[in-house]
Parts: structure tokens; C-alpha cells; sequence
């Protein structure tokens, strides 16, 4: 009986092109966001006391994501293009609704509970925007005209308002900052970028002394000299610069951080999940991260930079930098370099609503890169 052998390499190339041409997966990208989930559930495992009952459902929420990251994956960019103003309308429709019907977490009205599902629409609205502008934008003379950049910035107002409202700052920023991506990669002129960049400084003592409140003031302060109220407001910052410090070169080792396991962290399995990491991996650890952080970043740029229409590059290159801002904020935040603002660690921080919105975003890039065929 005689067998035909596959030449070399064969195999990998027949998985490779069922991932792209059945599922609609880009192998590098899923490789890299499995690699980081992974990693996600063992800081977790240790950040919860070595608690599986509580790691478990992370895992069940990991999996929701990687769920939605499929179904996502299977819309072709025509599809994404056809439903983005009403993906727009219903998320800006849910943050009216949480304004009046709203629940009520970590001093935000930003949750809403339905009984057998608790979701923030503020985290829709990351991916509900940048579709939104990206579709106004797609068959427009680039860069955009002053007309279509002001309609923008109307679009973009809007929801960032609102959110702002809740009150939830964090959030209302990185919000803009996924619309102003799709403005900023659609070609829009310094001149344009100056002048917000001057609008918002000139706004800054309104925002300070009239829309935001006490304790985002105080966290303000506290970023500038934790150690004036090292055990109030400043105790986080200062115990979360404790945990890094001490995890030196190569760390404590796993389950070994005592920062982490004594409880002097707070929001361990959230906010300040890098400190956990920092503690017990080190600045090795903290640094292999960061890597495959960079080389997801990489990736969706260059899905981006190959798109074959200005819809999907100007949708996969928000939801990118969108991520890289989550990432960069989080690490300035746990180390001290920004306030702290409340936004998760991506794939390694406890969460649902941020954490399925992630991953549907990067859905939506695999889609991008593997419908390869031009449409109108």
C-alpha cells in the first residue's frame, strides 16, 4: 500500500488557508490575542487568591469574546459598511436610555441590567463610531473637507458628551479619540489638529472647575503627589508602584506576589492587573507583553495599510489605535505616568462589556483582511 506525503510545509499552508478562506481568520493576529488571553487567565488566577470559581467566569467571558470575534469575522466589509449608521443609531439609542433607565457602578450611571445580562453601551459605542464616521468618510474626496469635518466632530461630540454626563471622563476621551483616528488617517490637516489640540486647552478650566466632579479632581492631585494622601486617595497609585518595584528584573514568580496576595493592591483583577504582572513576572514579563501588544498593533496597521477600500482603512485603523490607547493608558496609569481613569488592561483585565467590544473589533479586522475581494 503506498502513501502520498505532503511536501513540507503543506499541511500548515492547508490550515492557514481554512482559517482565511472558511472561517475567515488571520492566523498571526488570532495566534497573538490567544497568546495575550492565555496569559490573561493565569494573572487572574493569582490576582483572584487563586480562586478558579472566580477565574472561570472570565474564562466564560474570554469565550463570549472570542465568539463574538468569529461571528464579527464573517461580515464581509459590505456589510459592516450597510449597517453602520444603524449600529450607530441603536448604540447612541442605548446611551439615552442609560441616561434615564441607567444603573449605577463605581459612582457612574453607566450600566445597563437586564436581569441575565449587566453591559455598559458606552463600550458598543468604541466600535458603533468609528463605523459610523468611516462610512460617512468612505466615498468622500480624501482628506475630508471642512463640511465633512465638522459633521464629524458633531458625530463625535455627541456620544462623548453623554458618556461625559454619567459621569465616566475615561471612557467620554477614549471615545473621541476613536473618532479623531478615523479623521486623522482620512488625511486631516494640522492646521485642524492645532486648533483642537488649542480649543481644548482653552477649555480645560471650564472642564475643570464646572463638569467635572470632586473625586476626578482629586485623582488629578493625586497623580501630580500621590504621596500626600498615600492612604486615601493616593494609596492605589503608590501600592501599585510598590508591586512593580519590587517584581525587579525576572519577578517573583507565579502565585508568589505578596503585594497581590495580601491585598494591598486594589482593583487587582482590573485597573491595576499590571501591577500583578509587574510583581510577579518583572520587567522581563512586563516587557514579552508589551511585545505581542506591539505585535497585534503591527498587525492591524498593516491590515489597515493593505484595505482595499477607504471604508475598511479607516475602520481597521481606528479600531487599532483605539487598542493601543487602551494598552498605553493602563500601563501609564498602573506606573504612575497618567491619572487614573478606569480603563481595563486589554485581554488581561476582569471584564465583559470591554472585553467582548475588543474582540468583536478585531473580528471586524479579520473580516477586513480576509474578504479580499473589492466591492462597491
Amino acid at each position: 500500500m503506498s502513501t502520498t506525503a505532503l511536501p513540507q510545509g503543506r499541511g500548515v499552508e492547508v490550515r492557514l488557508s481554512f482559517l482565511q478562506s472558511r472561517l475567515h481568520l488571520d492566523g498571526f493576529l488570532l495566534t497573538a490575542l490567544l497568546a495575550v488571553a492565555t496569559f490573561g487567565v493565569a494573572v487572574l488566577y493569582s490576582a483572584f487568591g487563586e480562586d478558579w470559581a472566580q477565574t472561570q467566569q472570565h474564562v466564560i467571558r474570554l469565550s463570549l469574546g472570542f465568539l463574538a470575534l468569529l461571528l464579527c469575522a464573517q461580515l464581509p466589509p459590505r456589510t459592516l459598511r450597510r449597517w453602520a449608521p444603524w449600529a450607530f443609531a441603536g448604540c447612541l439609542g442605548l446611551l439615552l436610555l442609560v441616561m434615564a433607565l441607567g444603573t449605577t457602578a463605581q459612582g457612574a450611571q453607566s450600566w445597563i441590567d437586564l436581569g441575565f445580562i449587566h453591559f455598559q453601551p458606552s463600550e458598543l459605542m468604541k466600535i458603533g463610531l468609528p463605523l459610523m464616521l468611516a462610512w460617512l468618510l468612505a466615498d468622500q474626496e480624501l482628506p475630508p473637507r471642512p463640511r465633512q469635518v465638522l459633521i464629524a466632530l458633531g458625530l463625535i461630540a455627541g456620544p462623548a458628551a453623554l458618556i461625559a454626563l454619567q459621569p465616566d471622563l475615561g471612557t467620554a476621551v477614549l471615545i473621541a479619540a476613536s473618532g479623531f483616528f478615523v479623521l486623522f488617517l482620512a488625511g486631516l490637516g494640522w492646521r485642524w489638529i492645532l486648533s483642537g489640540i488649542a480649543l481644548a486647552g482653552a477649555a480645560a478650566p471650564l472642564l475643570w472647575f464646572f463638569v467635572m466632579r470632586d473625586y476626578q479632581r482629586e485623582r488629578v492631585l493625586t497623580f501630580l503627589h500621590p504621596e500626600s494622601d498615600p492612604l486615601g486617595a493616593g494609596y492605589h497609585l503608590i501600592q501599585s508602584k510598590i508591586a512593580i518595584g519590587s517584581g525587579g528584573l525576572f519577578g517573583k514568580g507565579w502565585l508568589n506576589g505578596s503585594q497581590a496576595h495580601l491585598e494591598f493592591i486594589p482593583e487587582r483583577h482590573t485597573d491595576f492587573v499590571l501591577a500583578v504582572v509587574g510583581e510577579e513576572f518583572g520587567l522581563i514579563g512586563i516587557a514579552q507583553l508589551f511585545a505581542v501588544y506591539l505585535l497585534i498593533v503591527g498587525r492591524g496597521l498593516y491590515i489597515a495599510a493593505v484595505a482595499q477600500d477607504n471604508f475598511s482603512r479607516l475602520l481597521a485603523g481606528s479600531i487599532t489605535l483605539t487598542f493601543f490607547i487602551y494598552v498605553l493608558v493602563n500601563a501609564g496609569m498602573a506606573s504612575g505616568l497618567l491619572p487614573v481613569v478606569g480603563l481595563p488592561l486589554p485581554l488581561i483585565s476582569y471584564g465583559g462589556s470591554s472585553l467582548v467590544t475588543i474582540m468583536a473589533g478585531f473580528g471586524m479586522l479579520m473580516a477586513i483582511h480576509t474578504h479580499r475581494r473589492l466591492w462597491s
